[in-house]
């Protein structure tokens, strides 16, 4: 008999064994407690083995567990279609139910080119992004982003792609510059790009509210997304709006561009839909779009085998009435300025923390060599990982990652704890992150 683990995990290290999880916390096999800082990649926005969730599941299940969407629809992925519509900015009142961000974001950009196919402007095929962004890790959605560590690799198999500067005012805006002028700057950045291109030739543009794996919590200033939404409908081009992290009340609203005061076209959502209880990603999609597709070819030349999955709309039915039934978007905004708070008094003066921001309980710390410069460590130096290995040795999940200048100098720390996490939980997570950056820096 084969012995030792067969599995292809991350890398070729195993990682311990998860056995349990509760509220905040995770525990390994060895007994060692963990408290999930940011809620693994920004997911597990109700905790660990929330009861409601759990029921729902069980019940679900003593229903029916699959039926193929080529045959049925089920009651719960209906339930929760009609949810989501009715709390979503704008007119998305359609949702297109997958198995997570990548698959979401990849199902917008193949609907933006059918829904162009489909209304007679068959040149629009070119996709904007922003540099510094990442989308996903299937082949549209990694092209279409601009995350380099994990692009670059896979460079020669994407179709052309332009790419923007991003809206990131501590790295970008000039010292004579007011915040909104400068978001005004990157953002007519757009502008030129479409006339670049020939509005003709272009059919979106996509961006996160707050950018989360690529920047660190990194929202956009006041009036960015206003002037974004004037250009493309100057230019005929669709809004995506990519929330898979920021989005489902991870930065204070349910939507995270309705801090902006902008509704997109399409807007794809995941790991807080599901909070880890069920692999499920959504796109949703306005009337406007869908009543092309309904009244040309009729089908989205799209699919996947557990799509509308029937346990997972069910689990995520019970995440979304959670979130909404008990006020934890309140939570969020009330329980996120405490953490800000108590991470200005613990890093605010730090000698290598640069800056400290985020919305709600989305906030990043980026990592500098200099305070006064901005400048960065040397890559060479791994900080990242280091932090990440401290922390977690230190029982705290955090989320690291590099690459926040150029895609492969700068280092930052994103946090998105549970919307559930306590005072006395904020302190511990601030206690161990302290400890951590002592450890490495």
């Amino acid at each position: 008999m084969a012995t030792g683990s067969h599995t292809f995990g991350r890398s070729s290290q195993i990682p311990p064994t998860a056995v349990r999880g509760e509220g905040c916390y995770i525990f390994d096999a060895a007994g060692k407690q963990y408290l999930d800082g940011s809620g693994g990649a920004a997911v597990s926005c109700l905790g660990h083995s929330d009861a409601g969730v759990r029921a729902a599941i069980k019940a679900q299940l003593d229903d029916i567990a699959f039926a193929h969407t080529g045959f049925f629809t089920s009651g719960p992925a209906e339930a929760l279609a009609g949810l989501l519509a009715d709390q979503a900015p704008g007119d998305l009142t359609r949702v297109y139910f997958v198995s997570g961000g990548s698959e979401a974001v990849e199902a917008a950009i193949k609907l933006a080119r059918q829904y162009f196919l489909e209304t007679g402007e068959p040149k629009r095929c070119r996709v904007i992004a922003r540099r510094q962004s990442y989308h996903g890790n299937t082949l549209g959605a990694l092209g279409a982003g601009r995350s380099d560590g994990r692009r670059e690799p896979f460079a020669p198999l994407f179709g052309p792609t332009s790419h923007i500067s991003p809206c990131f005012e501590y790295r970008g805006r000039a010292d004579d510059e007011t915040s909104f002028d400068y978001g005004q700057r990157v953002a007519n950045e757009l502008a030129t790009e479409i006339e670049r291109l020939g509005p003709e030739n272009v059919m979106a543009f996509l961006a996160e509210p707050v950018v989360g794996a690529s920047l660190g919590a990194a929202p956009a200033v006041t009036g960015y997304f206003k002037r974004i939404r004037q250009i493309c409908d100057d230019n005929g081009v669709l809004l995506i709006l990519d929330e898979v992290m920021c989005g489902m009340g991870r930065t204070g609203t349910l939507f995270a561009c309705e801090q902006d005061g902008i509704a997109p076209d399409m807007v794809t959502v995941a790991k807080g839909l599901g909070g880890g209880y069920q692999p499920i990603g959504a796109m949703m999609c306005t009337a406007k779009i869908y009543n092309a597709i309904s009244a040309g070819s009729g089908v989205f030349l799209n699919g996947h085998t557990y799509m509308a999955h029937p346990v997972a709309t069910a689990a995520s039915l019970a995440v979304l009435t959670a979130i909404l039934e008990r006020d934890l978007l309140a939570s969020v905004q009330g329980q996120g300025d405490k953490l800000a708070a108590a991470l200005q008094d613990g890093f605010g003066q730090h000698p290598h923390i640069g800056d400290i921001r985020g919305r709600g309980l989305f906030r990043g710390l980026e990592i500098v060599e200099d305070r006064e410069t901005k400048k960065p460590f040397d890559p060479a130096r791994g900080i990242a990982k280091a932090v990440k290995a401290a922390a977690f040795d230190a029982g705290l999940i955090c989320y690291p990652s590099g690459g926040t200048v150029d895609g492969k100098s700068g280092d930052h720390v994103l946090l998105a704890p549970p919307f559930i996490i306590s005072d006395a939980q904020i302190d511990e997570l601030v206690e161990k992150l302290g400890q951590a950056f002592k450890a490495v820096l």
